[in-house]
């Protein structure tokens, strides 16, 4: 009886504790009608969160027909967000990416393809080191179109690895821009401990798994 009371005890505590992560406030963002991004000078922007930005910044922007893309925040409650703030794990916020890009070039269907190519998509909340809510897997889609071609290579995935995908699917509601010294981050730091110790490694698995998505002069 001991044991019996003491699992139902376990199981209620985490039930609990996964009804928590979803508050009134993110439920109304996870609810909310999209927000569709207008081209602007013909290029198109999509939304992705998968662990550090550092690394997913570096990930996007080694693919042809992607410009830009800049850090920041999504997904989360908060009007009020910075890299501090982000970091408790209270905002609702991940940390996420802006990828500026050419549809005539590259399609939002293959952004989807290089986003789970380039993670562990089945780590929850989190990639690698990075273990958090702020860190956790989400695609952003700003229509059903969108909506569709996530939900259908979502489920592609799961019955190819047999296992249970982590990213959320979130209606776009707004990107928060990250602080100066996050954008370009790899690039200006090619030295620093985190940037050679987690960042390269995952953009070179990337790399040998979609040479055929490289620019010119990523193919090295």
């Amino acid at each position: 009886m001991k044991k019996l009371i003491y699992i139902l005890s376990i199981s209620l505590l985490f039930s609990c504790h996964n009804q928590a992560q979803i508050n009134p406030k993110q439920q109304e963002v996870i609810d909310a009608e999209p927000v569709v991004v207008p081209l602007k000078d013909g290029k198109a922007r999509a939304y992705f969160a998968s662990g550090c930005f550092w690394c997913v910044e570096a990930i996007y922007e080694s693919v042809k027909g992607v410009d830009e893309v800049i850090n920041g925040y999504s997904g989360g409650f908060t009007t009020d967000i910075n890299y501090k703030k982000s970091n408790t794990g209270r905002t609702g916020h991940a940390e996420a990416v802006e990828v500026i890009y050419d549809p005539e070039v590259v399609s939002f269907a293959t952004l989807v393809d290089v986003y789970f190519g380039s993670q562990n998509p089945t780590q929850v909340n989190g990639q690698g080191p990075d273990k958090g809510s702020q860190y956790r897997s989400i695609i952003f889609y700003q229509d059903q179109d969108q909506k569709k071609i996530i939900e259908e290579k979502k489920a592609a995935l799961a019955k190819q690895l047999d296992a249970e995908i982590a990213a959320e699917i979130y209606p776009f509601q707004k990107f928060y821009e990250g602080e100066a010294y996050h954008q370009d981050f790899e690039k200006r730091n090619p030295n620093q401990s985190y940037i050679r110790a987690v960042s390269i490694p995952r953009l070179n698995r990337f790399k040998a798994k979609f040479p055929e998505l490289l620019k010119d002069d990523e193919k090295h």
